[in-house]
């Protein structure tokens, strides 16, 4: 993790975040979206495109708060989080897992990562340097 200023706030929005997805990823359909004959067709074709989608947005956030050379522990973290997901939803009656899941998440880890990887390493620490300077100059 990059020496970051605010590093047991990073933490706290790290946890805050993944805590998040899995209520999402475990909640029952119908919280979302009451009305389930249209849930059905709406979310057939778009579980995987949901998947990658959020996934890829854990890898950009997480990368923001780790260097270049730890991007290999994101992907590691992200992809075994995608499979603790899949076990659990397994373990509720209400939700099914399917490991083409992991692979959207996969494919949105490697995506996140690579956008990552053009300029968005580190972010968290630029922003909390125009963040210092913010308040200097207010």
């Amino acid at each position: 993790m990059l020496p970051l200023r605010f590093r047991r706030r990073w933490q706290l929005a790290n946890g805050v975040l993944l805590l998040c997805v899995l209520v999402a990823a475990l909640a029952p359909l119908a919280w979302y979206w009451p009305d389930r004959a249209r849930l059905g067709s709406w979310f057939d074709g778009s579980d995987k495109w949901l998947h990658g989608i959020t996934f890829a947005l854990l890898a950009l956030w997480f990368a923001g708060q780790f260097r270049r050379s730890g991007l290999w522990r994101i992907a590691v973290g992200l992809l075994a989080f995608g499979v603790f997901i899949e076990l659990c939803q397994r373990g509720v009656g209400y939700r099914s897992a399917e490991w083409l899941d992991v692979a959207a998440d996969a494919a949105g880890i490697a995506a996140g990562l690579a956008i990552a990887a053009l300029g968005a390493v580190g972010w968290s620490l630029r922003f909390e340097h125009w963040l210092a300077g913010a308040r200097q100059t207010g």
